[in-house]
């Protein structure tokens, strides 16, 4: 599966900046953190999911601090939920190809509309052993909260 189709315009923006984010920090491959800095920083629909207060500006500190090298002690490896092979040619992580597959396919279960950021972020959330969720949880992000709200948003018929 490609990736990269089906996407929103916005999100295939993000997807860019993503991947300038990973090859500006060094890493080998866009992972679900590089992701989730980029939709912070740019989908105002995903910044408006979280309670408010100092949990953005803590999570983009996180996220700053990982790619400027210092803070979380994963900076620079592969991504790897431990259920699937650890290297991909495409320049994804296994964990955030799963993520944008998983996306794609929230987008797909309401009509077919190209997945957008909150679809990407409900699927980041969704794998409890991703980056993204780590940074999460050390900015004090009720992470299962969260899950709950973009399940909500993501999926006709559920309430939060």
């Amino acid at each position: 599966m490609d990736i990269e189709a089906g996407l929103s315009e916005e999100l295939a923006a993000v997807v860019a900046g993503a991947r300038r984010r990973a090859l500006r920090d060094g890493d080998r491959q866009i992972d679900t953190a590089h992701l989730l800095h980029t939709l912070l920083e740019s989908d105002s629909e995903v910044r408006a999911v979280f309670d408010g207060g100092p949990q953005i500006p803590r999570l983009l500190g996180y996220l700053v601090q990982r790619s400027i090298g210092y803070g979380l002690r994963w900076q620079s490896g592969v991504e790897d939920s431990g259920a699937v092979p650890t290297v991909r040619e495409d320049g994804w992580s296994p964990v955030a190809a799963g993520a944008m597959e998983h996306a794609c396919a929230l987008a797909a279960r309401r009509g077919g509309e190209p997945a957008d950021g909150i679809d990407l972020l409900a699927a980041i959330v969704a794998d409890p052993e991703s980056r993204a969720v780590e940074v999460l949880e050390r900015a004090g992000v009720d992470v299962t909260t969260l899950r709950a709200r973009l399940d909500a948003a993501v999926e006709p018929g559920i309430e939060a």
